[in-house]
């Protein structure tokens, strides 16, 4: 089962159709939205939360729901009525009356009545009554999912906008290391000590290492702007992201011996909801078979007269009062069919539950998984790192000595340039696997 089956049954419901209805347009410019000074992971996932148009969107509908649903439960306060008529008659009905033909009524009528209902029982206001509470958790439990899938998100276009970051700034170390490189050849090659082709080599290394960075430098462009997408921040405003990466390195561990709780899932939350609202309408379809009561009470003013301007002269008013009781007697077994549907519903609702809970074990499980190989990547890969640079001073050093070839410098370089980039990218792969062990457990929340 996936989630898309979920949304899709919520569909099946009567008060849902009832009360999640319409779209409303939120609109915003860029202009009028503030700029974020300190941008850290925290103050970006709260600034998207504040401007995500799809968050304000589920704010908006939680706003309409509720709306909706106070006017369905105005349906439980009495009905005042009004209305007027005023008649004039060109030819007076006609009657036979023993016999004889005679006209009846006045040439002008007018009436002004009073009407009071007030429901007593019925089902369709009761459902609206007793689900009010479930139907506004289920479109704030809509706006927290998807508040957490924001967060995730974000969090994940940050560290890779750092990746990015830390990768260029590797670049251009890598940049300054090949210049230095160059120019140790060329003055060796105008010693005669080397020929041309270590200069060359540096010069091929260097240029290589220029147009990485302008592929760098264009991607970290194109993931700004994803982040921004995110955020619901300006495009025209400047975004500085603020981070510490000792802090980073710090945050990579957790208690990977946790036990995953269905209940801090929000999609089981949800579900639950669901269920509940199943139940309400079963609960509804079971109430079919009683009947709808309301009380009702008239006061009627009646204006008679043949004389459009003595109408109003004289009223002769009326009132009366009563009860309402109406029920259908046979519907061909409809009523009966639609109790086992909501019935058939229920069991579907608990075994979506179940289903669910089985898909958030497996994704416990995978992303434990993937955390523990990233971590035991990263920690091999920061000690190449260490290497790598060991081994890279030692070869110039020894180069400069002229006791190493050229060669052996790039090879260095590259491994150390490598080495670097790779540590990066598996603090970026820990970093995001955590953040799914997280999600797995449901530990985020917003």
């Amino acid at each position: 089962m996936n989630y898309q089956k979920i949304k899709r049954n919520k569909t099946l419901l009567i008060f849902v159709v009832i009360v999640f209805s319409g779209n409303m347009l939120h609109a915003q410019t860029n202009d009028s939205l503030p700029a974020l000074h300190d941008a850290t992971l925290q103050n970006c996932i709260q600034y998207a939360i504040q401007h995500n148009p799809d968050i304000q969107n589920a704010k908006i509908n939680q706003d309409i729901t509720e709306t909706i649903i106070k006017s369905k439960l105005a349906d439980w306060y009495p009905q005042v009525n009004f209305n007027y008529n005023l008649q004039h008659n060109f030819k007076l009905p006609t009657l036979n009356f023993n016999g004889n033909i005679v006209h009846t009524g006045t040439q002008n009528t007018s009436g002004a009545d009073f009407g009071v209902t007030q429901n007593i029982f019925n089902r369709d206001v009761l459902l609206a009554s007793r689900t009010s509470k479930d139907v506004r958790l289920a479109a704030s439990q809509n706006t927290k999912e998807q508040k957490i899938n924001l967060a995730v998100e974000v969090s994940k276009a940050f560290y890779d906008i750092i990746l990015t970051v830390q990768q260029l700034k590797v670049i251009e170390e890598d940049i300054v290391r090949t210049n230095q490189s160059l120019k140790d050849a060329y003055y060796q090659y105008q010693a005669g000590i080397v020929d041309k082709t270590d200069y060359k080599r540096a010069t091929i290394a260097l240029n290589n290492a220029k147009a990485q960075q302008k592929s760098g430098e264009e991607s970290l462009k194109a993931k700004n702007a994803a982040l921004k997408a995110l955020m619901g921040y300006p495009d025209t405003r400047l975004l500085d992201l603020s981070y510490d990466t000792t802090q980073m390195e710090r945050e990579i561990y957790f208690d990977t011996t946790q036990i995953v709780d269905y209940n801090n899932r929000i999609e089981i939350q949800q579900l639950e909801t669901q269920k509940k609202l199943q139940e309400y309408n079963l609960q509804y379809y079971k109430w079919s078979f009683l009947p709808d009561v309301s009380a009702f009470g008239n006061y009627n003013l009646n204006f008679l007269n043949n004389q459009f301007s003595k109408l109003y002269a004289q009223s002769y008013p009326n009132s009366y009062a009563g009860i309402t009781l109406s029920i259908p007697i046979f519907q061909g077994g409809k009523r009966l069919q639609q109790i086992k549907q909501a019935q058939y519903q229920i069991v579907q609702a608990s075994n979506d539950i179940r289903s669910y809970e089985n898909t958030v074990n497996t994704q416990y499980e995978n992303a434990l998984a993937s955390y523990k190989s990233n971590l035991y990547n990263y920690l091999s890969l920061k000690e190449n790192l260490s290497l790598a640079s060991e081994v890279y001073d030692v070869i110039q050093l020894q180069y400069r000595s002229g006791v190493k070839a050229y060669l052996d410098v790039i090879t260095a370089e590259s491994d150390l340039r490598t080495a670097q980039i790779n540590y990066y990218n598996a603090l970026y792969q820990l970093l995001s696997s955590k953040i799914d062990v997280a999600q797995a457990l449901g530990t985020i929340n917003y």
